[in-house]
C-alpha cells in the first residue's frame, strides 16, 4: 500500500513546511527527488494545476488525499480502501477529528499531526475567505476520484490507439 510514511521524516517535515507557504521548503521540494510532495502541497492549497501535475505523473493517489483532506467523502473512502490508515487519520485529523488526532498520537507520529495541523490552518483560512460574499468562484477544485477515471480512460484509450499506429 501506498502513503506518506513511504517518505523520509525530513521530507515530510519539509512538506510541513511547505504546506506553511514557506517557500524556500517549497523549491527544495519542487527540485529535489520528490517534486511529486511540491505538488500535493499546492493541492492541498487549492491549486488546480498541482492537482492536474500529479495526476500526469501517476500519483493521483495524493491528489485523492487531497481531497480527503477537503472532507469530500469520496475521497476519503478511497483511502481507506487503498492507502495505510497513517494517511486516513491524517486526513481525519485535518478536519479536527479527535479520534484521528488521539491515534496519531498514540502511534507517535507526531510529524503527521504537524502536517495535520497545518493543513487544517489553511482550510481553515480557504473556508473563511470562500465564504467573502465579494469574492468571485470560478468552479472550484477537481474532483479527484473523477479527474482518476477519466485519466484512466483516457490512458486506455491513448494506449489503444498506439497499438493500432503500430499495427499498420
Amino acid at each position: 500500500m501506498q502513503g506518506l510514511e513511504q517518505y523520509d521524516v525530513k521530507l515530510l517535515l519539509a512538506l510541513v513546511k511547505s504546506v506553511e507557504g514557506r517557500t524556500d521548503f517549497f523549491k527544495v521540494l519542487v527540485e529535489g527527488p520528490h517534486p511529486e510532495l511540491a505538488a500535493f502541497s499546492n493541492a492541498i492549497r487549492g491549486d488546480d494545476d498541482a492537482m492536474v501535475w500529479l495526476f500526469k505523473h501517476d500519483f493521483a493517489w495524493l491528489a485523492i488525499l487531497s481531497n480527503a483532506c477537503d472532507g469530500d467523502e469520496k475521497a476519503q473512502e478511497w483511502v481507506q480502501r487503498n492507502l495505510t490508515k497513517v494517511n486516513m487519520m491524517y486526513a481525519l485529523a485535518a478536519r479536527r477529528n479527535i479520534p484521528a488526532v488521539k491515534w496519531l498520537l498514540s502511534h507517535r507520529l507526531e510529524i503527521f499531526l504537524m502536517l495535520a495541523r497545518e493543513t487544517e490552518k489553511f482550510l481553515d483560512y480557504q473556508d473563511k475567505e470562500y465564504a467573502w460574499p465579494y469574492v468571485m468562484h470560478f468552479g472550484g477544485h477537481h474532483r479527484a476520484i473523477e479527474e482518476l477515471q477519466e485519466w484512466k480512460e483516457q490512458k486506455t484509450d491513448n494506449n489503444d490507439t498506439e497499438e493500432r499506429q503500430q499495427q499498420v
